[in-house]
């Protein structure tokens, strides 16, 4: 990928699960734009869709009032995306290991999990409410 553009695209997204529908055309439009791999798309698309589910669900809680932030940054060799919510935070530290062997049948708790492990970077700022996630490109 050799297009870096440093713009900043920026978006508000209302705390109502159907707002979560809106990150896929986001991240087929950004593989386009920046020939990106599949394998990239798919790492993009699902931090990215956790994120979003994150922040609407559990950072502000499905309130109306809320929005969810989505900043968005090509610079050399890298996506940068950052999402950022109205809620309390939160300690990721603090999260239950959910591959340790007591949490493995229990539901849900894994989307961070998987966050940074899918992205090349990943960050929480912002007592928790602003995840940084970076994909290289």
């Amino acid at each position: 990928m050799e297009q870096t553009d440093n713009t900043v695209l920026r978006i508000s997204l209302d705390s109502v699960e159907a707002s979560i529908a809106k990150v896929e055309p986001l991240v087929r439009d950004l593989a386009s734009r920046y020939e990106l791999s599949e394998d990239r798309f798919s790492n993009i698309l699902i931090s990215l869709t956790e994120a979003v589910h994150n922040a609407i669900i559990h950072g502000n809680k499905l309130d109306e009032n809320k929005k969810v932030v989505i900043e968005l940054r090509c610079v050399p060799q890298a996506l940068k995306i950052a999402v950022s919510d109205e809620g309390e935070g939160f300690d990721p530290s603090a999260l239950a290991n959910p591959i340790a062997d007591e949490n493995l049948e229990c539901c849900g708790g894994r989307g961070v999990f998987i966050i940074q492990h899918l992205a090349d970077r990943c960050d929480f700022l912002n007592d928790g409410r602003t995840v940084n996630l970076q994909f290289n490109i």
